[in-house]
């Protein structure tokens, strides 16, 4: 069974593509197990964000893995394939090592996508699809990551998405102080959003999400209002500010409610961050005049701050990932040896058990005990020695040299003079 990593990301993938192969939370679950049981993959854990789409599989071969994908969101393997990366055993460990710790993200060093990849596993194991290999693996990637943050800069500086909507609109809006500000959705990201644009203290804050409960909760955090979502119509023209982020799979502000606010608010510029994958505005909206709007895609743009020192973070942090990488496969190829080991025991066992009722019945025969224990120690020497003399004897040429240095290493022999 081997480790494999497919999938593709913001270095790979424009935000049309991704946005078409993310997966909503509904149906992770199923496609858990339909990935696990209409393929050769035996453990799987998906991790879908706004940036990336990724399957972390083991399995015996891969290939079937990017069919199930292309097939599962009914997207023509010729048009996914471009854009998509695969990773056997080594590549694949070390990339998601890589992605946990925040070398992989859009924003360097960004924390939120720990907690991403540890929600990944956590659907993953409700949905039995976390086998031993996997479990192990995700665990030693919390670990790795864990040290990364606590032992290098990687985090110092760090732009979030959070912070950068946040940066966005400062260059639109003089003082934020005046502003009001939409927030749609009340998931981790809207949750970073708002303690960002609460410490930037705008004029008003309002949430809407689907789930009035949800929208409560984050409201009381920050001093917030809510709204029901499904009067972003008719509120709209009163926000300057709008950001939104739901697993919604068709967009919840369309062209039109916007050219709607555009008029109302009479041309008063506003801006609009789309942080969802798929998209939660139109894509439309951002042609409109007095609007801008911000994708994920576009926030990589503002990541300038901090930059040299975080680099030099990046070299002690892939420092640490190789060496935990080594670690691993380490594990791995003792964990192929057990059976291995298992069966050589079993053996020396049968062996010992043959040679003790041997002596037992010289024993109770009245044989001397002196010469019941020689013949004892010799029978088991040489039943113990008779494979790898035979290795040695049958061994030929190079092989014959080789089968020494083997033989060697085994019985840990000092080397022939």
């Amino acid at each position: 069974m081997q480790l494999y990593a497919l999938g593709l990301n913001h270095h790979t993938a424009p935000l049309a593509i991704r946005e078409r192969v993310a997966f909503q939370p509904e149906r992770l679950d199923q496609a858990l197990q339909d990935l696990t049981r209409t393929s050769s993959v035996r453990e799987a854990a998906i991790l879908s964000t706004c940036n990336r789409t990724e399957l972390y599989f083991a399995a015996e071969q891969p290939q079937h893995a990017a069919d199930w994908l292309s097939g599962f969101h009914q997207l023509p393997l010729n048009e996914l394939a471009p854009y998509l990366y695969s990773h056997p055993q080594r590549e694949a460990i070390r990339h998601v090592f890589r992605v946990a710790s925040g070398l992989d993200s859009m924003v360097l060093g960004e924390p939120q996508i720990l907690g991403q990849v540890k929600e990944a596993v956590r659907r993953a194991e409700g949905a039995g699809t976390l086998g031993t290999l996997l479990h192990k693996l995700f665990q030693s990637t919390f670990a790795v990551a864990k040290e990364v943050r606590s032992t290098t800069a990687i985090g110092a500086n760090t732009v979030s998405m959070a912070a950068a909507a946040v940066h966005l609109t400062e260059r639109i809006f003089e003082r934020m102080s005046g502003q009001h500000v939409l927030f749609i959705g009340a998931g981790e990201m809207i949750e970073l959003c708002a303690a960002h644009f609460a410490g930037a203290q705008p004029k008003s804050m309002t949430v809407a999400n689907r789930t009035e409960e949800r929208a409560q909760v984050l409201a009381g955090r920050f001093g917030a209002q809510t709204m029901r979502i499904e009067m972003i119509g008719d509120m709209l023209p009163r926000f300057d500010i709008v950001v939104s982020c739901t697993a919604a799979p068709l967009p919840i502000v369309g062209l039109g409610m916007v050219e709607r606010a555009v008029k109302a608010r009479r041309h008063r510029p506003m801006v609009m961050v789309d942080l969802a994958v798929p998209r939660d505005i139109e894509a439309e909206v951002g042609g409109l005049d007095d609007i801008f709007l911000y994708t994920v895609d576009d926030l990589a743009q503002v990541v300038d701050a901090g930059m040299e020192s975080r680099q030099q973070a990046v070299v002690e942090a892939e420092g640490i990932i190789n060496t935990r990488v080594d670690g691993f496969l380490h594990w791995m190829q003792a964990r192929d040896a057990v059976p291995i080991i298992r069966t050589l025991r079993q053996h020396a066992e049968t062996v010992r058990e043959g040679e003790v009722e041997r002596a037992l019945r010289l024993l109770a025969r009245g044989d001397d005990p002196q010469q019941v224990l020689e013949a004892l120690s010799h029978g088991l020497t040489n039943k113990l020695m008779h494979g790898p003399t035979r290795f040695l004897n049958q061994s030929e040429g190079e092989q014959h040299a080789e089968a020494g240095r083997i033989v060697q290493r085994l019985f840990n022999l000092p080397p022939n003079h």
